[in-house]
Formats: C-alpha cells, structure tokens, sequence
C-alpha cells in the first residue's frame, strides 16, 4: 500500500530553530532528501520576516533548489502577499493554515477562525487559477495551547466550511502534540465522509510521543498522506511547548518494517538526520541515527 510523506523540515522543522540556519544548508536539506527518494517537499513559509526570522529567505531557498519532474514544492501562505511572493517564486503546492480556536489564531495569525475561513476562500480561489495544489491545513485540531480541548464538532465543521472551495488536501494537524490515536481514527474518518473529493493529510508532533501511534492510527482510519521532518526537529513559535515533529527516518522505518511502499531510502534520510545535527550543533531528536536500522545493514 501507498503512502505519500511530505518532509517538512525545511519549513517546519526550521522555523523554530533559534540561530539562522544558512539559505546554503536549507537548499543542501532539501537537495539530500529528493537524493533520498522524498517528491513532496514543504519548503519554506511566506511569513512576514519579523514573525518568523527562519523563513525570510524563502525566495533565496527556492531559486536555488533542484526543478525535476515529480518534486513538488510547497510553500506556507498567510495572505494574498504571501501568495503573491509563492507565485513569484515558483511554488507547485500552497498550504493555507485555518485554526480551531479564536485564541491560537488571533495569536499565530492576526485574525479569528472566521476570517481564516475568508483568507482560505479568496487565496484556494487564486491559486486554483494558477494551477497550484492546494492544501488547507486546520491546526490545533486536537487541542489547543490557549483554550484546551478542541471539541470534535468544531473541527469536523471547520472541515465542511473549508471543503467547499474544492482542497486537494484536508490537513488534520495536531500542532502541540496532544491527540492520541483514538481521536486521530474519529476525525480522519469523519474527514474523509464530509470530503471525499479531497485527500486527508495528517500532521504529527511527538511532543507527549504519541506521534507514531497516531501516525498509524491515521493510516487505519484511511489518511495516506503524512507529514514528517528529517530528525524530528520542529515547533511553532507561537504555540508554547510544541517540541519536534515526528522524525521522517523512525516513521519510515515502521512504514517499511509494515510493508507499506513510500519510495524513499530509509539509509539516506538517516545519513541526513546526522547531518542536520552537525548544521545545527545539537542531536537531532530522531533515534533511527543513534540504533540503526534493522535487521542492521551489512557493509
């Protein structure tokens, strides 16, 4: 069976790292994992350089950055700016952020969920014009930093609302790492009745390392797209205490280990991993670097 990982590091994964990471090693990042077989990439976030200082120089990534057949690159979009700027840039895929709660998205965004909806609406319009995919991402949806629990009626309403302007893709993403698999089963099932035109997408931190099982929860309940980050690095800066996503290396290495098919070198993205902590100077969350594989590779 089929699975479809997005890598997110160099966007999400980065965003939250305090020291500036060089445009150099960002498009070193992404060029390692197409080497390693990863077609879907979410490269860099169209975010006013003042809110988050990691992404302000998206353009620089993305002019450097490889262009094949089958690499696809997505950027994060906030506004009609930032579409603008993804146009200009070359992007395949846009991925708007819709948030559960008032609190969080007067906090991450400016704004309320109600006029995410309307930013959702304007920019899906715009990009299916130009041709792009288009994701739309609702955040928090398993619960919130500010206002706690996320009921499931908001988030499966938030889905009909936003399925009407024709996602691609409907993103679930558990943004501080609070959902656990039988939460996770109930909204990818209900998502995916309430929007059968679009593909579910989920995205997992591992912050109370419930991120795995969730991961394979979300399979169960018919999700085949997964996001994760090459050394489980992440965070957002505006949600405290949201630590890394899950590692791209230790969610291959069950998918493999289960059979399922992903078409990337699960070698590879841990030579990366290791990598990424010599950019960064500090281990990488991931434990695939540090036990291996197995059954352990012979030389």
């Amino acid at each position: 069976m089929d699975v479809t990982v997005v890598e997110v590091a160099p966007r999400d994964g980065l965003q939250n790292e305090p020291e500036i990471v060089s445009t150099a090693d960002k498009i070193r990042l992404i060029e390692r994992s197409i080497a390693a077989g990863v077609r879907r990439i979410e490269a860099v976030s169209f975010v006013h350089p003042r809110r988050v200082p990691q992404m302000a120089d998206a353009e620089a990534v993305l002019a450097g950055v490889p262009r094949m057949d089958g690499v696809s690159y997505a950027g994060l979009v906030f506004n009609e700016r930032g579409l603008d700027r993804a146009l200009a840039a070359g992007v395949h895929e846009i991925n708007v952020v819709v948030v559960a709660t008032d609190t969080f998205s007067l906090r991450n965004q400016g704004c309320t969920v109600a006029d995410g909806i309307e930013r959702w609406r304007a920019l899906a319009a715009r990009a299916a014009d130009s041709g792009l995919v288009r994701t739309v991402t609702i955040a928090a949806a398993f619960g919130c930093p500010f206002e706690g629990e996320v009921a499931e009626s908001t988030v499966l309403e938030l889905v009909r609302r936003v399925a009407q302007d024709g996602p691609q893709e409907i993103a679930l993403a558990d943004t501080i790492g609070v959902g656990t698999p039988d939460r996770v089963r109930a909204l990818v099932a209900a998502t995916g009745a309430i929007a059968p035109d679009a593909d579910v997408r989920c995205h997992f931190h591992n912050t109370r390392n419930t991120g795995y099982a969730n991961a394979f929860a979300a399979l169960e309940a018919g999700a085949r797209v997964l996001d994760a980050s090459t050394g489980g690095i992440g965070g957002c800066p505006f949600a405290p205490a949201a630590t890394g996503n899950i590692a791209t290396e230790d969610l291959l290495y069950t998918l493999d280990r289960m059979g399922y098919v992903t078409g990337i070198d699960l070698g590879r993205v841990i030579e990366t991993g290791r990598w990424l902590g010599e950019v960064l100077a500090a281990p990488v969350p991931a434990l695939l670097g540090r036990a291996g594989p197995f059954p352990p590779e012979t030389k």
